[in-house]
């Protein structure tokens, strides 16, 4: 068996070295190439950190749609009147009812499981909300009313992301129907129902 001298970890890789005649470190041409393969990975990554937040800015509008359409039906089949009141300072929603029918009519907050205040997430506001014969704010709050005989006040909200995008929803008076655009729509479309 043959043996080798035993050298210091730190010598037998110098001796390694120097005998091969290699050095330590990257060549031009590697640094390039890993720069390359960063700035092709960023491309790839960022036209998709976009469609999140306009994604997220569309859930939220179908969201609000969802809740808009459910209020009309449950304040038509309860003979209730329902408030979907719109907070922009605190960018969210929420829902009270009033009971017509009850020695001391007041507007209450929902306990209905799932109508509890609707917060939304940072990235989407309500940019401005107009609601008929109230006109159209963006600070403070306003509220728009389903009634029990089957009709919604005319309302335009724009939910609107930091990139500038708007989605415009619609409430359409009679039938409760949402329409949801992508797009400024103009306050002037609001239409007293007929």
């Amino acid at each position: 068996m043959k043996s080798f001298p035993l050298l210091p970890a730190g010598r037998a890789f110098q001796t390694a070295c120097s005998r091969t005649g290699t050095k330590r470190g990257f060549t031009l041409f590697e640094i390039a190439v890993v720069l390359f393969i960063i700035a092709l990975m960023a491309l790839l990554v960022m036209p998709s950190v976009g469609r999140f937040q306009m994604s997220q800015l569309k859930e939220q509008a179908r969201r609000l749609a969802g809740r808009s359409q459910f209020l009309f039906d449950q304040a038509a089949t309860q003979k209730l009147v329902l408030r979907l009141t719109f907070n922009l300072d605190a960018n969210n929603y929420s829902v009270t009812r009033l009971d017509p029918h009850s020695p001391n009519p007041a507007f209450v907050p929902d306990l209905d499981p799932g109508m509890g205040p609707v917060q939304l997430p940072k990235n989407v506001r309500l940019r401005d909300v107009t609601v008929q014969d109230i006109g159209t704010i963006s600070r403070g709050t306003i509220s728009c009313n389903y009634y029990p005989e089957g009709y919604v006040d005319a309302t335009i909200i724009h939910l609107a992301d930091p990139a500038g995008r708007v989605y415009t929803l619609v409430f359409a008076p009679l039938t409760g129907k949402v329409a949801i655009n992508l797009g400024d729509g103009m306050p002037g479309q609001v239409r007293k129902p007929s």
